[in-house]
């Protein structure tokens, strides 16, 4: 099963970069360049991260709004960052989702963003391909929005959290785990492809997912969840620890 679904991810990947295009692109050094982003007199922060296709870290714990490196060997990879008067965008230049990259199957991206635990923020995460890893847990988000294409990776919203938050998740042809609080309500709305979704911790009720604290818990994440093709894992935290 692993092997077939990273086939799943890799084929599709390398249609996309092979997509037919009148210029040639090449891989050249890799390089790795750090950049952190000040919060300045902002109260809190809408953050917008564009990553089209490579490797995405996403956690807590910054020392600043954010703090990053970004690993890339093909020039047009360089991501742009812009911040002013709280509003943060991380993306890569000229594209939306998966970049045009016809020809080339070495290259690299990677990025390692580290967000402030401490910083209200509305974070809207948007992948093409390749493998993203969102450890979201002890942010304060007031928002939280994300749209995935052909992807394999974790959303990890397990852990505590302060207040009730509304999130938007667009699977698309995605492979992922999304790890739930126990201790924290959780409602999760599917509204489902061709997809297969695999649940631990949770109970079903059509296309409805709760976990044993909803009702009962005074925070409530509220999960709407759009999924295309591929394999969605709904795991509560503290199940998914103990299982392994």
């Amino acid at each position: 099963m692993k092997v077939n679904r990273f086939l799943f991810i890799f084929v599709l990947v390398g249609a996309m970069l092979l997509a037919s295009c009148n210029s040639v692109l090449r891989v050249g050094t890799l390089r790795t360049e750090s950049q952190s982003v000040k919060l300045g007199d902002a109260k809190s922060a809408s953050v917008d991260i564009n990553f089209g296709a490579g490797t995405l870290d996403v956690t807590g714990g910054g020392e600043d709004l954010m703090d990053a490196d970004f690993t890339y060997n093909v020039d047009k990879l360089k991501p742009q960052v812009e911040y002013a008067d709280g509003e943060l965008v991380v993306s890569q230049p000229e594209t939306r989702g998966m970049p045009a990259l016809p020809g080339v199957t070495d290259f690299r991206n990677e990025w390692g963003l580290r967000l402030s635990n401490e910083v209200p923020m509305d974070l809207s995460v948007d992948v093409g391909a390749g493998t993203s890893n969102l450890k979201l847990s002890g942010l304060s988000l007031s928002g939280l929005d994300i749209t995935l294409g052909a992807t394999e990776g974790t959303i990890d919203l397990s852990g505590d959290w302060a207040h009730d938050l509304d999130i938007t998740i667009d699977a698309g042809a995605s492979n992922i785990t999304v790890i739930l609080p126990k201790d924290v309500g959780v409602h999760v709305v599917v509204d489902r492809g061709p997809t297969m979704i695999d649940t631990q911790g949770l109970m079903k009720n059509g296309d409805v997912y709760t976990n044993a604290a909803y009702g009962e818990s005074e925070v409530t994440l509220h999960v709407d969840l759009t999924t295309g093709v591929g394999l969605i894992y709904l795991e509560v935290g503290d199940v998914a620890a103990s299982s392994n």
